[in-house]
């Protein structure tokens, strides 16, 4: 079963899997000259001259400054690379890099503030960029398009955008934006597939998920969650697809403590399990209105704020559970309401502990 969750989860992530990624950039020639022109000499361009020493063979690890100068003019890795180099404060010299075989990641690094130097690299399978506590831009991965695995950029509290992944259409596993001072996604916005899961979370200051517009799939999990000043869900508009129906999927939107509604889901039409529980601040399930059709089971519990159930109008299917409960708020006559429009299932009813209202006329299906 593949789950997506929007909520407050206490999980982090840093995901230990075998994928992850980085990049950088800088001219080191040995010449005299003090040239400052913008000709391919200068000291401040790469020089393609210098990048004579073809495909460092095996993986590669940086853990001083002295470890970038040894890897300069070397135009690919065959395995891994790692910059794990808390004195850094440039990869200029890595300028000559042009793809990693394996993953890169780049974690504490605690003075590097960009990652020029990388900026020739498009072609990773995995990259991971995280706990770079000074890093305020990650503009030097603008070369890369693609993942074959997952990007993770987490942890890096200075961040507060992520252009530098302007390039980046699709990831072949997971992605995960997490910890930082983002203030929007903007840096997304030509990313059209997830193949596993996407994870966003931790993001204190980030409002909406404008920049995510041309996504249209997750292949299985979809979780937004303690993004403490998230009020909607606005920029997910083009997402039509999360698990899809042969894989199935889990939906889970929970501890938004902002979340007003669920505008932002509007082509959504089909998920496998929809659970909506404890966002304080919910009062409807606008953004759902394309939402057709739960596979298997909808849930929407511990929501103190919910007083109606609109924006699930063109429901029609569930396919075995629904279950609607401890939402104080929520007239009893809503769930009946919404039970006469569903033409096809459940099996199983369980309604409880909302607001006890006596409805009239009683609708036919009223549990």
């Amino acid at each position: 079963m593949q789950e997506i969750i929007i909520g407050n989860d206490t999980g982090g992530d840093t995901d230990s899997d075998s994928d992850s990624d980085s990049d950088g950039d800088v001219d080191t020639d040995a010449d005299g000259d003090s040239d400052t022109d913008s000709d391919s000499d200068s000291d401040t361009d790469s020089d393609s001259s210098e990048c004579t020493l073809g495909t460092y063979s095996g993986s590669f690890e940086i853990n001083t400054q002295s470890d970038v100068a040894t890897l300069a003019g070397y135009t690919s890795i065959s395995v891994d690379l790692t910059i794990d180099c808390p004195s850094c404060t440039d990869l200029n010299e890595l300028f000559c890099l042009t793809s990693v075989g394996g993953f890169m990641a780049i974690y504490d690094n605690a003075t590097l503030t960009n990652l020029d130097g990388l900026n020739g690299i498009t072609s990773v399978d995995a990259l991971w960029v995280f706990t770079n506590t000074a890093l305020t831009n990650i503009d030097g991965l603008s070369g890369i398009t693609s993942t074959s695995g997952n990007l993770v950029i987490s942890g890096n509290t200075a961040l507060t955008n992520i252009d530098g992944l302007s390039g980046v259409t699709s990831i072949g596993g997971n992605l995960r934006i997490a910890g930082s001072s983002l203030t929007s996604l903007d840096g997304l916005g030509s990313l059209t597939t997830v193949g596993r899961d996407m994870r966003i979370n931790d993001n204190t200051v980030l409002t909406s998920l404008v920049g995510l517009g041309a996504l249209t799939s997750v292949g299985w999990n979809l979780e937004i969650f303690q993004n403490t000043v998230l009020t909607n869900l606005v920029g997910l508009g083009a997402l039509s697809t999360v698990g899809g129906i042969s894989v199935g999927g889990i939906f889970t939107i929970y501890d938004n403590p902002a979340l007003i509604n669920l505008a932002g889901l509007d082509a959504l039409t089909w998920v496998n399990f929809l659970e909506i529980y404890g966002n304080n601040s919910l009062t409807n399930l606008v953004g759902l209105n394309s939402f057709t059709t739960a596979g298997w089971k909808l849930e929407i519990h511990d929501n103190p704020a919910l007083t109606n159930l609109n924006g699930l109008d063109a429901l029609t299917s569930v396919g075995q559970q629904l279950r609607i409960y401890d939402n104080p708020a929520l007239p009893d006559c809503e769930t009946c309401d919404l039970l006469d429009q569903i033409t096809s299932g459940p099996t199983t009813i369980d309604v409880h502990d909302n607001f006890d209202d006596s409805c009239t006329p009683v609708p036919a299906n009223c549990p």
